[in-house]
C-alpha cells in the first residue's frame, strides 16, 4: 500500500513546502497538488516542494487537459522530473465543467479529452516527436527538447527490446488518471499507469473497481499493473468529535451536494436531508451546515475518526482493490499534528504488514 496525501494550494506556498516536508518526514509516497486557476499555480508549487524535498514523489492530482495543454503539461512535468531526478507522477483528468465554463471553455468530450491527453503526455515525455491527429487534439510534429533519455528496463533489470533493438526514450514517469465516472474509469484503466478515483468508502470503491477491470479486461492488461488510488476526504483526530472540527462538515457538504441520487441511494442517504444541503449551499448559509451534514453522510463520504477508526475503514479499502490510500483535504483540524499521526501511527501498520 502505498500512502499519498493531497494539498491544495489555497495556502501560501512556504505553508505547503512545510507540510510537505514534514509528510515527507514521516513516510508518505506521493505528495499531489490540486490544480484550479483561482489557488496558487501548480507548477510554482510543485517547484517549491521539489526543491525542500528528496524522497517523496511528486505531481499534480490532477491536472486537466482543458485548461492547459497536454504539451505544456508534459514539458512541465519532464521539468520538474529533472529537477528532482526522477520523483514526479503526473495526473490528469478532466476537470470540474462548472469551473471551466467560468473561464469560457466548453467542456465537450472529457473521456475523449483525457484519453488523448494522456496519449500525448507519454509520447512527448518519452521524447518523440508526436503527430497527433485525434478528435479534440492536432499535434503536428512537436517535440520537448529537454528529455533526457536512457535504456529502458523491465521489472528485473533487463533492458527492453523491441523489435530486436533496445528501447531509449524519456524516463517512464507514471501517468495517473482522475476517473470517477463509469466511461471514465473503463476508457483510462486501458492505459493509464494508475487511478486516481474520488471514494472514501469501500461501497464506492467496488463499483469503481468493476469498472476499472472492465476496461483491464478488455484491453488485455493486468489489474496488477495498474496503481488504484483512493482519494479520500480525511480527518483524523483523537476522538471522532475532535475529528469533525474545522472544515470537515464543509468538505462533506459540497461531496453530497455533487454526488448523483444513484450515489446518494447507495449509501441509503436520505434525498430530503441531501436537497436540505445543497440548497444551504447554494444560498451561502454555511452556518446551518453544522446541523444539516448527518453522521451517515460524513460515513458514506469521509473518513473521520481517531486512529482506530481510520486504520479500519483503510484496511476494509485496501480488502475491495485499493493499493494507493491518499489523504485528502481537511486531514485534520491541525494538519501539522494529523500528518506527523498519519505517519507514525497509521503508515507503519501498513508497512509491517505480512502479506506473505
Amino acid at each position: 500500500m502505498r500512502f499519498g496525501i493531497e494539498f491544495v494550494p489555497d495556502e501560501p506556498v512556504n505553508q505547503i513546502v512545510n507540510w510537505s516536508k514534514i509528510a515527507e518526514s514521516v513516510g508518505f509516497d506521493n505528495i499531489w497538488i490540486t490544480d484550479h486557476f483561482n489557488n496558487r499555480n501548480l507548477w510554482v508549487t510543485l517547484t517549491a516542494i521539489a526543491l525542500n524535498t528528496s524522497k517523496v514523489t511528486i505531481g499534480p492530482g490532477v491536472t486537466n487537459p482543458f485548461h492547459t495543454s497536454p504539451a505544456l503539461s508534459a514539458a512541465a512535468i519532464v521539468t520538474i522530473d529533472e529537477l528532482t531526478e526522477g520523483r514526479t507522477a503526473v495526473g490528469l483528468g478532466a476537470g470540474d465543467r462548472m469551473t471551466l465554463e467560468t473561464l469560457g471553455i466548453q467542456w465537450n468530450l472529457p473521456v475523449t479529452t483525457v484519453i488523448e491527453g494522456i496519449q500525448i503526455l507519454r509520447k512527448l515525455i518519452n521524447g518523440e516527436r508526436v503527430r497527433f491527429h485525434g478528435r479534440v487534439f492536432d499535434i503536428r510534429g512537436a517535440k520537448l527538447s529537454h528529455v533526457k533519455k536512457e535504456h529502458q528496463v523491465d521489472k528485473d533489470g533487463k533492458r527492453i527490446l523491441k523489435d530486436g533493438k533496445e528501447v531509449i526514450s524519456g524516463r517512464r514517469i507514471p501517468i495517473y488518471a482522475g476517473a470517477q465516472g463509469p466511461m471514465m474509469l473503463k476508457k483510462t484503466a486501458t492505459l493509464a499507469d494508475g487511478i486516481l478515483t474520488n471514494a472514501s468508502h469501500p461501497k464506492d470503491i467496488e463499483i469503481a473497481m468493476k469498472l476499472i477491470k472492465e476496461g483491464v479486461n478488455q484491453s488485455g492488461r493486468d489489474i496488477k499493473d495498474l496503481d488504484i488510488g483512493a482519494y479520500t476526504a480525511f480527518s483524523i483526530a483523537d476522538s471522532y468529535q475532535d475529528a469533525l472540527k474545522g472544515d470537515t462538515k464543509m468538505v462533506v457538504a459540497f461531496i453530497v451536494a455533487g454526488s448523483p441520487s444513484s450515489v446518494l441511494e447507495r449509501h441509503s442517504l436520505n434525498f430530503e436531508q441531501c436537497d436540505a444541503v445543497k440548497n444551504a449551499l447554494s444560498e451561502k448559509r454555511y452556518g446551518d451546515l453544522d446541523s444539516l451534514i448527518t453522521d451517515e453522510m460524513i460515513d458514506a463520504f469521509a473518513i473521520v475518526g481517531d486512529k482506530e477508526f481510520c486504520i479500519n475503514r483503510i484496511h476494509e479499502m485496501e480488502d475491495v482493490g485499493v493499493t494507493h490510500f491518499i489523504v485528502g483535504s481537511p486531514i485534520g483540524p491541525d494538519k501539522r499534528k494529523a500528518i506527523e499521526k498519519i505517519g507514525k501511527e497509521i503508515i507503519p501498520i501498513f508497512r509491517e504488514r505480512d502479506y506473505s
